[in-house]
């Protein structure tokens, strides 16, 4: 159903998804501890409210579902239904199925959910799969289904595409209201005052007409007139300009604060998000949470979101050992991920630190150096902070199976990216058995930013001032040569230098690569520093500290690496904000700008690409049909197979560039396939990916000991985790 009436609309999509929240946030407390009887107290209440809110608006669906939960829950409150695991994971779905029901309500999209179904898996019941042209049902009322003992788990509903994460509405106190409607008094008191000088002006325009008309005798009342207007009005426009800057500086500040939020509204989705993730791959893990309270700005909150989910997931998949591992190890079986928000005067800073098994440094010096992305004399120069950082490559994974865990589209080296978006940085700092941290470092909003101009060959340059360090200016005899790169030395350290002309990707697009030289007269240098690393740029000028104004970045700028924004100067000149994360990776590489890339691009080829061809074996027809769709829909060419064994034979007719199988298929499965195309040399470097409804952690265990490169489940299939598989594999 769609909730026609847009404000009642409105209302219910804010409070219900304040219900919601909280009532996740108290099945999650209650499950931690189930003899703590006081998150029930509260569990009821927003139950009782949402239900409701459902009932006056006509939400027939999530007042039935919620009703139930309501009846479960005083159950447990009364001591007849202990709080187990069972339950747990029916509360939970059904919750899933409210939040979809609710989204549908209020978008007028199809949720894709069976509420008839959804209630009696709630009430654990295991009712008879329906006809597939069967319409859907409503729920019936909670007292009209008897549950059935035994029962069985119920296939997942379709679920819809994760929209967008956006921050629709945001709560403001009545006393930033009151200031603002003061300070737009104070606007409109200094706009008729502004419009009386513009009167003084014509009238002042009028005594010099009458001036030039009049001989040298009568011209001299008049010019004592025009002075005294001329002092006048400069005395009233320097008065209103200063009002006018003092406001503007106040409304820009409020309006700042409007849209800081507590990162309590992105930290809050990932509680539950731990708990059923470690449940699946049966690992034991605690999520602490601390500095939620911290503001950001809303845009930060909204594309920071992502990126947080991916490294929870990473840190699951990848670096959380299973209880058992772990008490091998002598660590406690319950691994504990740690997430802290805190603030600096011009950065948020977010960190999300494990207690697992760490980055294998080792492990990574050897994929880097087998997947070609770097040299081993450029390893052989890389401290353990620059090696534990090449994980952002893009294409580099040292695990040795790709899943839909870890993957979901997103890898790290996109996490770096969107972080990157947002002006910030992100490090990674990792020690093999006891752990690894992730720390972002973004800044605290979008619309402004604090830079130190320089310019570079004529051109003004923003630096931000975060990450200056300081500046000084370096005679020759301070310059010198280490291993063929340029340094200075800072309190007793080697830091390393080069013109920042020389690392700007746009400046010289038909320069080749050279080596840095020194410089033959003394120069303004800038410190800068990015995480633990420093190093400096020489600059032929320091020009200002300014708070600038961003402007959108345009689509031709976007893919050059080293500009992180723009903004017009007071003199009228666009002005390119860079970005230092960028600036020291082609320091670090000896790049010129050539080889990172210019605004020129480079030349279309001259033959049309030839499209990958993939091998798709799966029994299902509906399955085999959908999957095809996405494929061919993406650009690949695909042939199918009705099962493992048609698989093989086909897979001996042609030249294919990845295997995608089912498992559970008839002839042959889906790993012994796998095994039979790893047993013949040719096949040696053939990606194949799994995609099946088995979804253990042993069963991807078992994939990947057959040889698969990705295992993707069905339950959780979302088409951008295969096409990213494939793109990262072909």
């Amino acid at each position: 159903m769609f909730i026609e009436d847009d404000e009642l609309r409105s209302l219910y999509e804010t409070a219900s998804t304040e219900h919601l929240q909280k009532l996740e946030a108290g099945l999650l407390a209650l499950e931690r501890d189930p003899e703590n009887r006081e998150p029930l107290t509260e569990l009821l209440r927003e139950a009782h409210s949402l239900k409701g809110d459902s009932r006056m608006l006509g939400v027939k669906d999530v007042e039935s579902l919620i009703h139930q939960m309501e009846h479960l829950l005083q159950r447990v409150q009364q001591g007849e239904q202990p709080m187990d695991e069972a339950l747990s994971d029916r509360l939970y779905q059904g919750l899933d199925a409210i939040k979809h029901i609710v989204q549908e309500a209020v978008t007028g999209q199809p949720s894709g959910i069976d509420a008839f179904r959804a209630l009696a898996q709630l009430m654990g019941a295991n009712p008879a799969q329906p006809p597939a042209n069967a319409p859907p049902k409503q729920a019936p009322s909670p007292e009209s289904a008897a549950p059935e003992r035994s029962p069985a788990p119920l296939p997942p509903s379709p679920q819809p595409e994760t929209p967008a994460y956006h921050i629709e509405t945001i709560r403001v106190a009545t006393d930033h209201l009151d200031h603002l409607i003061t300070q737009t008094g104070e606007l409109t008191v200094t706009k008729v005052q502004t419009a009386h000088i513009a009167n003084e002006v014509a009238k002042l325009l009028a005594v010099w007409e009458d001036w030039k008309l009049k001989g040298e005798a009568q011209q001299l009342p008049l010019m004592e007139q025009l002075d005294q207007r001329l002092m006048a009005l400069k005395g009233a426009t320097q008065d209103n300009a200063t009002r006018l800057e003092a406001i503007a500086a106040d409304i820009e500040d409020q309006v700042r604060t409007l849209r800081l939020l507590p990162l309590s509204n992105v930290f809050q989705v990932l509680p539950r998000l731990v708990r059923d993730l470690a449940k699946e791959q049966g690992k034991l893990v605690e999520l602490v949470i601390t500095g939620e309270d911290t503001t950001a700005d809303k845009r930060i909150l909204e594309e920071i979101r992502d990126p947080l989910i991916h490294l929870i997931r990473n840190a699951i998949d990848h670096g959380i050992e299973t209880p058992e591992v772990r008490q091998q190890q002598r660590k406690p079986p319950t691994a504990t991920i740690w997430l802290t928000g805190s603030k600096t005067t011009h950065n948020v800073i977010i960190t999300v630190r494990d207690d697992g098994r760490g980055l294998d440094s080792q492990k990574i010096r050897q994929t880097v150096l087998l997947r070609g992305l770097c040299t081993e004399e450029e390893v052989a120069g890389m401290t353990e902070q620059q090696l534990q950082n090449l994980i952002f490559l893009p294409g580099l994974s040292t695990r040795d199976i790709i899943t839909d865990l870890s993957g979901r589209g997103v890898g790290l080296d996109v996490v770096k990216t969107n972080v990157a978006k947002l002006k910030g940085s992100i490090q990674v700092s990792s020690q093999l058995g006891q752990g690894t941290e992730f720390r972002l470092q973004l800044g605290t909003t979008l619309a402004t930013a604090n830079v130190l101009l320089v310019e570079v060959r004529g051109v003004p340059h923003a630096l931000p001032l975060e990450a200056v360090e300081t500046s000084r200016w370096i005679e020759p005899s301070e310059q010198l040569q280490i291993d063929g790169t340029a340094a200075i030395v800072v309190n007793g350290e080697p830091v390393s230098v080069a013109h920042l002309s020389d690392l700007l990707v746009f400046a010289h697009p038909q320069r080749q690569k050279s080596a840095l030289t020194l410089s033959e007269s003394a120069l303004p240098c800038v410190l800068l520093r990015v995480g633990e690393e420093r190093f400096g740029v020489f600059v032929d000028a320091l020009l200002d500290i300014q708070d600038v104004v961003l402007k959108p970045q345009s689509q031709l700028l976007q893919k050059v690496n080293t500009v992180a924004g723009a903004t017009i100067l007071g003199t009228g000149e666009v002005c390119m904000i860079l970005h230092p994360p960028d600036l020291l990776r082609e320091l670090q590489q000896g790049r010129g700008t050539a080889e990172s890339g210019s605004v020129a691009g480079k030349a279309a080829p001259l033959t049309p690409p030839v499209k990958p061809v993939i091998l798709l074996t799966e029994d299902s027809i509906t399955i085999r049909t959908q999957e095809k769709r996405i494929l061919e829909g993406a650009g690949y060419e695909v042939v199918t197979a009705v099962d493992g064994l048609d698989g093989w034979h086909k897979l001996q007719t042609r030249r294919f560039d990845a295997v995608i199988s089912d498992v559970q298929m008839p002839n042959l499965d889906g790993l012994s396939l796998t095994q039979r195309i790893r047993d013949r040399p040719e096949y040696n470097e053939l990606p194949i990916i799994l995609v099946t409804s088995l979804s253990s952690e042993d069963d991807r265990r078992r994939g990947a000991e057959a040889g698969a490169d990705a295992y993707i489940t069905k339950g959780t299939f979302n088409q951008a985790v295969l096409l990213e598989a494939l793109e990262r594999l072909i």
